[in-house]
């Protein structure tokens, strides 16, 4: 009977620690709902959407010196950060601010709120051959369980942004709480961004991951028949040539002529989305890629007209990733990236912190029948290293020891130890 109530005992261990092991990370969390209609005005969410956009083409400048594929999702990193924004203070704020172009912090989280339920109440498509167009965004925040929160900043992340602080142990676990934000990323991008996170980005340090992932998947309105595709040359900018499937058909779009460039717009169905073409003339690449700007891409926008186009172009797929933090840095807000002038005391009174890295990765698939696209952004906070004590005391000796009074001064202990077995 006695093993018998061994085995009951051993198995009812195992199954505590199989559901302790397996339970979701813990919650810090405000008591406050997601706010569901934000109260603020057109202009409030049209002038965040032309500050994102100038922060897209103005990160896009700072990153195209890489000479391969490039994609990434600027409204995936203004996320992030404007997640990161809300407890910034001081000269992080305003390097933030100009940088982002963000405006005050209460006015950019309610228009971010707007916007990002904005986007996801997409238009349905009738065309039963064709799926709805499918746009997810998410947001959650990572955080050291022992690290205490103030309590407006717990506010912002759930009203405005729908997140409420998972609770890892990364002081004693790092690698596994590495794996469980990355798990959790693959899963909200339709396992298209994996391994967000490497090896080693987190560490025993870290106090806060605020994680963004955007999910796109859409038909085209005209999708082009897989039958009228065939291998085609591609010309590379060093005059080489590759061979690339090229899918092609006639159709009716905006289009427009440029100085150096011609431009296109392919609609999604449902008529929410579209993709836009900028084709350099042969030889003007570089000369156009860098005069690309908000207001020359605007004025882009401004001059379509309909028109009947022969339209040929290669079916593709590839992933980019990369951290930005120098790439910010260099940019104009090098404050935030400080250990020792990084003010993000909206966050907490507990410790100084500041941002270690911010990690991105985007992947791109254009076929005959859509487009799959999905990106993820993740803002690693860390803790402001202590400063370490001029002098040291190793007590491996004999010693005395008092213990006093402090107002009186009077001794009420006094000892020695010779050996402290």
């Amino acid at each position: 009977m006695k093993s018998l109530q061994r085995v009951f005992v051993i198995l009812f261990l195992y199954a505590a620690l199989f559901a302790a092991c397996a339970s979701p990370a813990q919650m810090a969390q405000s008591n406050r709902a997601r706010e569901k209609n934000p109260a603020v005005s057109e202009a409030d969410i049209a002038a965040l959407v032309d500050g994102n956009n100038a922060f897209a083409l103005a990160l896009y400048q700072s990153l195209r010196t890489q000479d391969e594929n490039l994609i990434l999702s600027p409204f995936s990193i203004s996320l992030a950060l404007a997640m990161t924004y809300s407890g910034a203070r001081g000269e992080t704020e305003t390097q933030m601010a100009e940088v982002l172009n963000f405006g005050p912090q209460e006015q950019t989280h309610r228009a971010f709120n707007a916007l990002d339920l904005t986007l996801e109440d997409t238009n349905l498509v009738f065309n039963k051959e064709q799926e709805p167009m499918q746009l997810s965004i998410a947001n959650s925040v990572w955080a050291e369980q022992t690290f205490i929160f103030l309590p407006d900043f717990l506010d912002t992340l759930s009203i405005h942004y729908g997140a409420g602080i998972h609770l890892l142990d990364f002081a004693n676990h790092p690698d596994p709480s590495r794996k469980t934000i990355n798990e959790w990323v693959s899963r909200e991008t339709e396992d298209k961004i994996n391994n967000l996170l490497p090896e080693n980005s987190i560490t025993t340090n870290t106090k806060m991951v605020l994680v963004n992932a955007i999910y796109f998947k859409a038909d085209w309105l005209s999708p082009f028949d897989a039958n009228d595709t065939y291998d085609g040359t591609f010309k590379l900018l060093d005059g080489s040539e590759v061979t690339v499937p090229m899918m092609g058909q006639r159709m009716s779009i905006p289009y427009f002529v440029g100085d150096g460039f011609v431009a296109a717009e392919l609609p999604y169905a449902g008529g929410s989305a579209v993709m836009t073409l900028l084709v350099p003339d042969e030889g003007r690449f570089e000369e156009v890629e860098s005069t690309l700007s908000a207001a020359m891409f605007q004025e882009v926008l401004s001059t379509f007209t309909a028109a009947d186009v022969a339209l040929r172009m290669p079916k593709f797929e590839f992933e980019s990733s990369f951290s930005l933090s120098d790439t910010l840095a260099t940019m104009g807000m090098p404050i935030p990236f400080d250990e020792n002038r990084a003010d993000f005391t909206g966050m907490t009174d507990q410790q100084d912190l500041f941002i270690g890295d911010i990690i991105h990765k985007a992947f791109a698939a254009v076929d005959e029948k859509g487009t799959e696209a999905a990106a993820a952004t993740a803002v690693i906070v860390e803790g402001a290293t202590a400063m370490m004590p001029e002098n040291e005391l190793y007590v491996d000796r004999p010693f005395l020891f008092f213990i006093r009074d402090v107002e009186s001064r009077q001794i009420l202990f006094i000892g020695r130890v010779l050996n402290p077995r």
